[in-house]
């Protein structure tokens, strides 16, 4: 099982519309064929700590079969598509790939 997971920080003059528009677009990626699992979230409400990093704005975790799984999802047209339609919106993008 291969977790690949997403952070996002948007841009802050984003309206509702837009976030409804990038959460949106988000969801459609868990049609890709090689999605086992998917999560979307925001920063929750758990308590302040030190180790915790709550200033992005939406993080995905997709589960994935392996390796090979992975690189389908990444070349697939749902995920290029996204990347397209919302790459403007983010400031930083940070990607975690764990298995």
């Amino acid at each position: 099982m291969l977790i690949h997971t997403v952070i996002f920080w948007l841009k802050k003059d984003l309206s509702d519309e837009d976030l409804t528009y990038f959460k949106d677009e988000l969801v459609s990626l868990e049609k890709i064929s090689t999605v086992e699992q998917m999560f979307i979230g925001r920063p929750s409400a758990t308590a302040k700590r030190p180790v915790i990093d709550d200033s992005y704005d939406f993080c995905l975790t997709v589960a994935l079969k392996d390796l090979a799984a992975h690189d389908v999802y990444q070349e697939d047209p749902l995920h290029l598509a996204f990347i397209e339609n919302c790459s403007h919106m983010w400031d930083r993008v940070k990607i975690y790939d764990a298995d």
